[in-house]
């Protein structure tokens, strides 16, 4: 008997070769081909009969073999068969597919199925092409293979809902392959199939048993609705989606219990640190960042180690606040390590901390990789005797030359840039206890990827923006209007204020398509519709002090308009800037543009957004301009990226810490998602009347058999 730990390669019909081709799926065990779960189903419930047939559908027909024959045509082997019942006949036809010319035999009884098509001249009203087919009834065969009323409805291709599945090996492992293995090694496992989720959940949940939910969710019985397979509700295939997400939450758990059982440090908040936090505060705090710090100093003062995600919309003042938790570890003794994705936004940090926190006495200093070594040695230097007491830097911060003296605080900026990894290596940079960790994004996350990328975070939410932040007009505009809002521009910089023009790519030729490109159109700008401005150009591929040049202009008045790409996306703040427009913005994502809008409405002018777009708008392009003309809130923008996107390029590009799901779907099983955090925290919550030890304890050891091979993750408490 098969088990679910078995090697599929012990399955009937498999063997070594074809499991090494199946690695590509993921697929080793008998386990893992029961999640291989079809895409879809199609409806082959009722065969109909030849002369019922109608061109263009797609029809289940069972028949006899009447004639058959390989026929070569220039171009490839053609076979042809012709089936009837009675008097009505169908021909089906198959191309390059000389492996038949030996499969069938005159009497047999064949279940066909596929889209029906006008017949030829050959006197068939119909045809089909490339069938779908098998073999019910072999009148030649020996006797004992059951007659053909007892094989009927036993045909896995006809008189039933039949699984889809995605092909494999570059097609070689069809759908009708995974149809047959499957179902031979569903008949031939063990009727016991260990289910490690508590009976009480279960109950709560109201989920079937995991083997009949197997056999459910690839062989649909009689009266299941193709629409609650198709949309993935039906009791199967809740029951497996819950479990993928119920043990997922329940590490997400553990690991925080894991956490709050650790020795971290205890920042005390005395009068001092109050006093020292006020003292840096350049404007009166919102109601939100008062709120927001409280949670944050109550997480600092316990003795297990801080992890919290701090989320903010564009300009909702995320920065004091993670400098004013800064305060409470420097005023208690300890260094702060501030890490940022790029050398700009770390730039930006340092020069925003310099100005805060330079006249309260506090030893600042900045870490990047474009910085000249003896200045970095010097550095280094700084940072391990104890004496820089804020250190600010890019991926350089986790490099093996540098080492703390007292690493108490660790804030991460734009968390969805690193990989998980390495803010577990700068977490890891102490030797005394574990440091308190402060992740922070601007790009807001919807619930559902928070509960599983950040499950094992604690969050708070910056929902509310300081007072002089403005709100901005956003238009979309085609690019034959591209003179008025030059026009335009040129206004705005007369009156005083300042300008960005973005742009998808650097150089002509990076991108296919006609688009207008960032160094072309600089020039072009200066020369033309731009002349007598001060016009800068900043882009990635620009080195760092050239970069920081540019943008240390801008600041000072000293450009007007700033031509760029998306280097500009985040952490940079000019107050007198009011104008951003991007050029082919159908081509950005949705979540980048309002990244790119907040770089504006930071001053007290009205600032103004432009969305120009140039040729053909796809619907979703569509889609995502009129979410931005309609809305500056960024969860809910987010959340319409979310669900343009997926899960897995929410980012733009995958992010290495998202699980890697087999069944569940965070856009459509976000229900199923919150009921499985709360019967997790349920479990380990302890034994109670409805739930023993030895059930938790099980649930903990499936857990941690499957958490990294199924999820993808690391580190389970």
């Amino acid at each position: 008997m098969l088990d679910l730990s078995t090697n599929v390669q012990f399955v009937k019909g498999i063997g070594p070769k074809v499991a090494q081709t199946m690695l590509e799926k993921g697929i080793t065990t008998v386990e893992d081909l029961l999640y291989y779960l079809p895409f879809r189903y199609e409806d082959r419930l009722n065969p109909r009969g030849i002369g019922e047939l109608r061109v263009g559908e797609m029809a289940s027909v069972i028949a006899e073999v009447r004639t058959f024959g390989l026929f070569r045509t220039r171009r490839m082997p053609l076979f042809e068969m012709t089936v009837g019942q009675g008097r009505d006949t169908l021909k089906c036809l198959w191309f390059n597919a000389a492996y038949l010319k030996d499969r069938f035999r005159a009497g047999m009884l064949l279940a066909l199925y596929g889209k029906v098509e006008a017949g030829d001249r050959g006197g068939h009203r119909f045809q089909i092409i490339q069938p779908q087919f098998e073999v019910l009834h072999d009148p030649t065969a020996h006797e004992g293979n059951g007659a053909c009323e007892d094989k009927k409805w036993q045909s896995l291709e006809v008189g039933r809902i039949v699984p889809i599945y995605e092909s494999a090996g570059n097609g070689r492992l069809t759908a009708r392959w995974f149809r047959r293995v499957i179902h031979g090694m569903l008949e031939g496992m063990d009727a016991d199939v260990p289910d490690a989720i508590p009976p009480v959940v279960r109950g709560r949940m109201g989920l079937i048993d995991r083997r009949r939910a197997f056999w459910q969710a690839h062989w649909p019985e009689v009266g299941a609705s193709l629409t609650n397979l198709q949309s993935a509700r039906t009791p199967a295939h809740i029951r497996l989606i819950f479990e993928e997400l119920f043990f997922l939450e329940l590490g997400l758990e553990l690991k925080r219990k894991k956490l709050r059982a650790q020795t971290g440090i205890s920042f005390p908040i005395d009068d001092s640190v109050r006093v020292a936090v006020k003292r840096i505060l350049p404007f009166h705090p919102t109601a939100a960042q008062k709120r927001v710090l409280k949670e944050i100093a109550a997480d600092m003062a316990e003795q297990a180690p801080m992890r919290r995600l701090l989320q903010g919309d564009v300009g909702s003042g995320k920065t004091i606040v993670a400098l004013e938790a800064a305060v409470i570890a420097m005023e208690n003794g300890y260094q702060v390590a501030l890490m940022a994705p790029t050398e700009i936004l770390a730039t930006q940090h340092y020069l925003s901390a310099r100005k805060i926190l330079d006249p309260a006495g506090y030893r600042i200093v900045l870490l990047t990789g474009s910085q000249e070594q003896g200045r970095k040695k010097q550095t280094r230097h700084h940072i391990a005797q104890g004496n820089a007491q804020l250190v600010i830097g890019t991926h350089a911060l986790i490099q093996e030359s540098v080492e703390f003296d007292k690493l108490g605080l660790v804030i991460v900026d734009e968390q969805h840039r690193f990989g998980v990894m390495q803010r577990f290596r700068l977490m890891k940079k102490t030797d005394v206890a574990e440091p308190d960790v402060l992740v922070m994004t601007a790009t807001p996350i919807p619930r559902t990827l928070a509960l599983t990328l950040y499950g094992d975070l604690d969050t708070s939410v910056l929902d509310e923006l300081p007072p002089g932040r403005t709100p901005i007009t956003t238009r979309r505009v085609g690019d034959e209007r591209a003179e008025e809002v030059w026009e335009f521009v040129r206004k705005q910089v007369a009156a005083g204020r300042q300008a960005y023009i973005v742009y998808p790519v650097i150089e002509e030729g990076a991108m296919e398509g006609e688009l207008k490109a960032a160094i072309k159109m600089y020039d072009q700008l200066r020369k033309t519709e731009f002349t007598g401005l001060r016009v800068g150009l900043l882009h990635g591929r620009m080195n760092a002090d050239d970069k920081d040049a540019t943008m240390a202009r801008f600041h000072r008045g000293e450009i007007d308009v700033l031509v760029s790409t998306t280097v500009i996306e985040v952490g940079v703040d000019v107050a007198n800037a009011n104008i951003m427009v991007i050029e082919h913005a159908e081509r950005f994502g949705l979540s980048q543009m309002h990244q790119l809008r907040g770089r504006i409405g930071r001053g007290a002018a009205k600032s103004y957004c432009v969305l120009m777009t140039g040729g053909k708008v796809s619907e979703e392009a569509e889609q995502r301009l009129q979410a931005m003309v309609r809305t500056q809130d960024g969860f809910e923008i987010a959340e319409l990226d979310l669900q343009q996107r997926g899960p897995g390029e929410f980012f733009g590009t995958r992010q290495a810490g998202l699980p890697n799901f087999r069944v569940a779907n965070l856009l459509r099983d976000r229900e199923l998602l919150e009921c499985a955090r709360r019967e997790a925290r349920f479990v380990l919550a302890g034994p109670n009347a409805d739930l023993t030890k030895e059930e938790i304890a099980s649930a903990v050891r499936h857990l941690r058999g499957h958490w990294n091979r199924r999820y993808g993750l690391v580190e389970v408490g």
